[in-house]
């Protein structure tokens, strides 16, 4: 989801909610404690140079039950990062605390914000041999001898 698309979902609703994909929610009176662009440039295990851009918002929960976030005030946030930031129209990547800290994409399902799970994956499956359709645990790539990592 963009980052226009989430300003465009928030006009349209009265009540901001995020839904993880096992159904719980974030509790209702989360923090967003960031909205940020992340830059990330690597080399994949093929040696390829990549960039990647992401807009980010970090939420966070914390023991102040009084606390709601309005879809309002969370457009204001947004729109004042794209103004100080120079952020353009990007996916959106969200930080949420489980267990650890935890990258979702962002969807809408037409009422809430929906946290999907986001997988890792090898970029360069040309150069590792993999088939399409294997997973990397099932192939040789990125083992000892696998010609790749």
């Amino acid at each position: 989801m963009k980052l226009s698309e989430v300003k465009s979902s928030l006009q349209g609703i009265s009540d901001l909610q995020f839904k993880l994909t096992n159904g719980s929610f974030v509790p209702e009176h989360f923090h967003v404690t960031e909205v940020g662009m992340i830059t990330k440039n690597f080399i994949d295990c093929g040696g390829t140079v990549r960039n990647e851009k992401v807009a980010n918002f970090q939420l966070w929960s914390a023991e102040d039950h009084d606390h709601k976030l309005a879809p309002k005030k969370l457009n204001d946030i947004i729109e004042l990062s794209e103004k100080v930031l120079g952020m353009e129209d990007l996916e959106v990547e969200v930080e949420y605390q489980g267990e650890t800290i935890g990258k979702y994409a962002l969807d809408f399902d037409g009422e809430h914000f929906v946290l999907n799970n986001k997988f890792t994956d090898c970029l360069a499956k040309d150069n590792c041999g993999i088939p399409v359709g294997k997973n990397v645990e099932e192939s040789a790539c990125c083992t000892p001898g696998g010609g790749c990592c």
